[in-house]
């Protein structure tokens, strides 16, 4: 949980994100060795980054390399007494440094697909499998590019820093992109027991908050602010007590937030007023914007729907684009219109190993009471995802029919 504070920490004293993920992992190595004996600490993250950093001071030590940073963090250490859980830990400093990490990962001197892949891995904390089934490619090709992206920034001697104002245009979009995902991340994640994961949701949507406020300017900034808000909006309506999905016909939507919803709608009119016109996020925020003020899901005005997801298909090509204007489809016209373009994407195998496509053709195929075709496609789906949340609720659907 407090690993993408530690190493953005630690990059930012040692000033390479190789070594600051080796000096954590040290440290984490060293807290199995203690805390079984002496206990928890009292702050976890705190101990875990001074052990870390007492690990790269006599790293230093070791290498003759006594320069002024290192005198500067022993001193630091010293005054601030022996027990590493007594350091002060300062959240909001610890936050800019996730900032700055994120920049650095989006540096324009890797690849497009590097700087996605390495800052999933250490902000997201996504494992290598988790980033490959989301971008439909081997685990091995993620696994290079984040090694190579980690090589790249040490010989390039990239400095840990926000860029300067005249740099963040090359950086944007990738930027953007990784704070997408991330929130995505939370949205469903791609393994493990939980269907929502909050945290991972409201971080990113609040260093996307600080990215629109570095760049008032650009629109698609504001954009990606207000489809975290309305989507985080819904967050306690989906789950159950016992933490089950609850899909959003049967959410009650008295729990939304509408705070939030409000200040969705108010970063959307920021972006639109800047006069560019919608991009990538701008219609998926109008999208999320009509979910979030309809009163209900049958009187969603799924037509509008529709027509921004064939904007989106246009200026974003996607074959999830299109299975999600699919679904839009078949609550404004009626499943058989919709199986028709679900059956065209399967076809064209650009979904293959994706877990959404056998669901919604399962859930489409129960509506045309095609139940035995259904049953097969939705347990299909439920073989294929990694959350184990979503596994139960597909293989309850399935046996309702």
């Amino acid at each position: 949980m407090e690993s993408a504070r530690i190493v953005a920490t630690l990059t930012r004293f040692v000033g390479d994100v190789g070594q600051a993920e080796d000096l954590a992992q040290e440290a984490i190595v060293e807290a199995l060795r203690q805390w079984p004996v002496d206990g928890v600490p009292g702050n976890p993250g705190a101990w875990l980054t001074t052990v870390a950093k007492r690990r790269a001071i006599d790293g230093w030590r070791r290498r003759e390399r006594l320069d002024e940073r290192y005198a500067a963090m022993a001193r630091d250490l010293e005054e601030r007494g022996g027990a590493a859980s007594d350091v002060f830990w300062d959240p909001d400093t610890i936050d800019d440094d996730m900032l700055r990490l994120i920049f650095v990962s989006c540096h324009p001197v890797l690849s497009r697909e590097a700087q996605i892949a390495l800052t999933l891995r250490i902000v997201g904390g996504l494992s290598s499998e988790e980033i490959a089934r989301a971008f439909l490619v081997p685990t091995a090709t993620i696994q290079q590019r984040i090694v190579r992206a980690k090589k790249t920034l040490a010989a390039a001697n990239v400095p840990f820093e926000v860029p300067e104002p005249n740099e963040y245009p090359a950086r944007l979009a990738s930027v953007l992109h990784v704070l997408y995902l991330v929130f995505n991340e939370g949205y469903l994640p791609a393994s493990g027991a939980e269907w929502v994961r909050a945290d991972v949701s409201n971080e990113a949507l609040r260093m996307a908050r600080v990215v629109a406020g570095l760049m008032p300017r650009e629109p698609e900034a504001w954009s990606l602010v207000a489809l975290m808000e309305f989507t985080a909006a819904r967050f306690p309506a989906r789950t159950a007590p016992d933490g089950s999905a609850i899909p959003l016909d049967e959410q009650d939507r008295t729990r939304w937030d509408r705070a939030q919803i409000g200040r969705g709608r108010d970063a959307l009119a920021t972006a639109d007023r800047l006069g560019r016109g919608r991009g990538t996020y701008g219609l998926q925020a109008a999208i999320a914007g009509q979910h979030a003020i309809a009163p209900s899901v049958d009187a969603t005005d799924w037509a509008h729907i529709v027509v921004l997801y064939e904007a989106l298909g246009r200026i974003a090509p996607s074959p999830v684009v299109d299975l999600n204007r699919a679904v839009a489809v078949a609550m404004s016209t009626g499943p058989a219109s919709a199986l028709l373009l679900v059956d065209e994407l399967a076809a064209a195998g650009r979904l293959a190993g994706y877990s959404g496509l056998p669901a919604v053709r399962g859930e489409l195929l129960a509506r045309l009471g095609r139940v035995d075709e259904a049953r097969v496609e939705l347990e299909r789906a439920a073989r294929m995802t990694g959350n184990e949340r979503e596994r139960d609720s597909l293989l309850a659907k399935a046996a309702k029919l």
